[in-house]
């Protein structure tokens, strides 16, 4: 029997502080924060990003003509995946951001994408839900599914290894959060008010959905807290004696088809765009196929989001 449960969601008003500091904390804490510690360690910190970097199997697009040029200040999109990876596990893309940059009109738009949406995984062959293509194929069948899903291109992908991110947390000193919801998961027990977790607790934290009336959405915006409080903390003069640590950290956790130059050229070309930052939330609601529990987005809001991002980028 199947079973219907409206679950809309408005966009989100831009947040611009929030926002920088969640893009911008991948993007530079993960990939070049650490480099502007100091010129001493820029030799760590390259042969770091040298490790993270894991080229796709394409090199451009099929929905663009050619390659975007990082140093003409060409609109790109990065695909954000926060990946529940376990020993033994490929594991599944629990988190998904596509976020798109227009370092010309100075500003950023963050699309989460529900891990529940259905949609056709790209290479599969198959209807389901969006996170599989992950498990499925990996960061390739995650980028094309993504792009069929949306209609625009993903030019860059960074990959976070949620398990292991317990690492980061603990290397910068734990993390600060305010929690708007008491629960008890993973062991642990988390009341509301202002907490300050360890890796451990941060990552148990940021994993519940079953227990939060606003299932996945709440899970989200628990991870973008505990990227938040790892940026706050990873800049902090304290932090700068555990680089080390830090790098290792990254270098363990962190995947990327952007090489230490692209990272270079970003930081020095596109960080302007915090000037307009807007959070997009995908509109749909839930339903019950065959007993599984979807996300459904209506052909009318892919094509109406489509057309947004594609206007971002500079796409007709």
């Amino acid at each position: 029997m199947e079973e219907s449960q409206t679950r809309k969601r408005k966009r989100k008003k831009p947040k611009k502080k929030r926002a920088f500091k969640i893009v911008m904390g991948i993007i530079v804490l993960l990939i070049l924060g650490v480099g502007a510690y100091a010129y001493s360690v820029w030799h760590s910190v390259e042969k770091t990003f040298t490790q993270t970097h894991e080229p796709l199997k394409r090199d451009v697009s099929e929905k663009r003509p050619e390659k975007v040029s990082l140093s003409d200040k060409d609109p790109i999109s990065i695909l954000l995946l926060g990946v529940d990876q376990r020993a033994g596990d490929r594991g599944r893309s629990d988190s998904l951001i596509l976020m798109t940059v227009n370092p010309k009109d100075q500003s950023m738009k963050m699309t989460s994408i529900p891990r529940d949406t259905r949609t056709e995984i790209v290479g599969k062959g198959t209807t389901d839900k969006i996170n599989h293509a992950y498990a499925f194929g990996g960061v390739d069948m995650a980028v094309n599914t993504v792009e069929k899903f949306l209609d625009v291109p993903v030019d860059y992908y960074v990959q976070v290894n949620m398990e292991s991110f317990k690492d980061i947390v603990d290397a910068v000193g734990g993390v600060t959060v305010n929690n708007d919801l008491n629960f008890t998961d993973g062991g642990y027990t988390f009341k509301k008010g202002q907490l300050t977790l360890d890796g451990k607790e941060a990552l148990a934290y940021s994993r519940m959905r079953k227990k939060d009336p606003r299932g996945d959405f709440g899970r989200q915006m628990r991870q973008r807290q505990i990227i938040e409080g790892v940026i706050e903390e990873g800049a902090s003069v304290q932090s700068l004696a555990n680089y080390g640590d830090i790098l290792d950290a990254i270098g363990t956790n962190v995947r990327t088809n952007l090489t230490f130059d692209d990272m270079k050229q970003i930081q020095s070309n596109y960080k302007d765009a915090r000037r307009n930052v807007e959070q997009i939330q995908v509109d749909g609601q839930g339903e019950k196929i065959n007993g599984i529990y979807y996300y459904a987005v209506s052909d009318a809001t892919r094509q109406e989001l489509s057309a947004k991002l594609k206007d971002h980028l500079n796409l007709k």
